[in-house]
Formats: structure tokens, sequence, C-alpha cells
């Protein structure tokens, strides 16, 4: 697997992470909102030239590790979040 390499932006009650690839300017995003009191994963974004290297899934682990970093649960609204949380049921406690 490539280097990846994951950054958190906030803005409050919405936010991004993003997935940079060395050698790229293509750059893969998971979004979120804050909903009633979680944050809501709504889209996974990676574009073509830099995909098909499990960069979705690194977007939705740097989501899942800070949310235990920092306490907020997540709502999986993007159909890729939802799998992935389905394939990982130990994450089942940050469901919010």
């Amino acid at each position: 697997m490539e280097q990846v390499t994951i950054t958190r932006h906030d803005s409050g009650k919405a936010g991004e992470y993003h997935a940079h690839v060395p050698g790229s300017s293509a750059i893969g995003r998971l979004t979120w909102v804050e909903r009633d009191g979680a944050r809501a994963a709504e889209h996974t974004l990676v574009p073509k030239e830099i995909g098909g290297r499990g960069i979705a899934g690194k977007l939705v682990e740097a989501m899942v590790a800070d949310a235990r970093e920092n306490g907020f649960k997540v709502r999986p609204v993007c159909s890729y979040v939802v799998k992935a949380f389905e394939k990982h049921p130990e994450w089942g406690d940050l469901l919010g």
C-alpha cells in the first residue's frame, strides 16, 4: 500500500478528512456535518487518479480514530461508510 497522509479540516459544525498521495494533486475526501450530537459521514469521494488504493477505507479509519480520541459519535450516511461499519462490528460503540 502506498503512503497516504490524512489531514482533518474542521469548520465548526462541518468538516472533511482529506487523503493525500505523494506525486498526485488529487485529494480523497470524507465529508461530515454535525447532526443531533453526532457527526454524519455524508460523502466519501476518491478521484480516479488515486482510486483502487484503499484510500476510502483509510478516510473512514481516520474518522473512527478521531471519534475514539475526541469522544464523538459517527452516523454513517454515505453507503461506503455504512458498509465499513457493517464490516467492523467493533466500531458499534461509536454509532450515533
